[in-house]
């Protein structure tokens, strides 16, 4: 079948390790588009965090679709449509909330352009020998709002997409288990970086996502190419009928794909698309 859309992951696969698209990647994206190949930005950022990126790839124009949160919300591009939404409900929200209280990690919540953390919670973390101030760097990546409430359970009156919860890699690794355990069955939770753990709605992937959305616009999975180099990318790369795992992307994702393109740094997209859409 011939190709009529290209799924990609955003950081670590679409931009290089600068957050930037290289030009080649650029220009064989935008092709692709010329010629009706629909793309989709697909990551766990909120759907602020892709309006940049859109925007320069011109997906409002050739109507592309958002894949938000890990996949727990699916947006038009161009008409902002909902196509896809599962929140987490308020009632276990809220437990959650007070769970990851109980390590030492920093939670937040996006809620359109705003950027929700507890008022006095640290915004540092250690990384890689470095402080890092995590919290400005996810506000400034995502072109976020921060806003400071005294008590994160403030947020939690409506079902929200996503819990994130960031801290020291190492410190994660160890606790990622205990965080998650008491959910397993009632949220989906995965690691999106090293210093990132987050937790959706039951069932929530990306692969999941486009199997809702695409359907609907006269779209199969046959017709699919996936771009991913995480953990949360595997799932989108087995559903997709071309899956591409980038030369940095976790063994999980390359045990996943059909292929193995090059790195984010040396335009592995625009490589593999030379191949596969000829």
């Amino acid at each position: 079948m011939a190709i009529k859309a290209i799924a990609l992951d955003i950081d670590g696969t679409l931009t290089n390790d600068r957050k930037v698209i290289t030009p080649r990647t650029k220009e064989a994206l935008l092709a692709a588009q010329e010629s009706g190949v629909k793309l989709i930005l697909s990551s766990g950022r909120p759907v602020q965090g892709l309006r940049a990126i859109a925007s320069e790839l011109e997906l409002e124009a050739h109507d592309g679709l958002l894949v938000a949160f890990n996949g727990a919300h699916v947006v038009d591009a161009q008409t902002d449509e909902v196509l896809y939404d599962r929140p987490i409900d308020v009632d276990t929200l809220r437990a959650l909330v007070e769970h990851v209280r109980e390590f030492d990690v920093i939670p937040w919540i996006t809620q359109g352009r705003e950027l929700f953390v507890e008022r006095g919670s640290r915004h540092v973390i250690r990384y890689r020998g470095e402080d890092f101030d995590i919290v400005e760097y996810e506000r400034r990546h995502c072109d976020l709002i921060l806003h400071e409430v005294d008590d994160l359970l403030e947020v939690c009156g409506t079902p929200q997409d996503k819990l994130l919860c960031a801290g020291e890699p190492e410190y994660l690794q160890e606790s990622w288990r205990a965080m998650s355990e008491p959910f397993d069955g009632s949220l989906s939770s995965m690691f999106t970086a090293d210093f990132y753990y987050e937790f959706m709605a039951p069932g929530i992937d990306k692969g999941r996502a486009l199997a809702g959305a695409l359907p609907k616009l006269g779209i199969d999975a046959s017709e699919v190419v996936a771009f991913g180099d995480g953990q949360n990318d595997v799932s989108m790369i087995e559903w997709a009928g071309v899956g591409v795992a980038m030369a940095n992307a976790v063994d999980e994702a390359k045990a996943a794909s059909n292929m193995v393109t090059a790195s984010n740094n040396d335009d592995g997209i625009a490589l593999a698309l030379e191949k596969i859409l000829g």
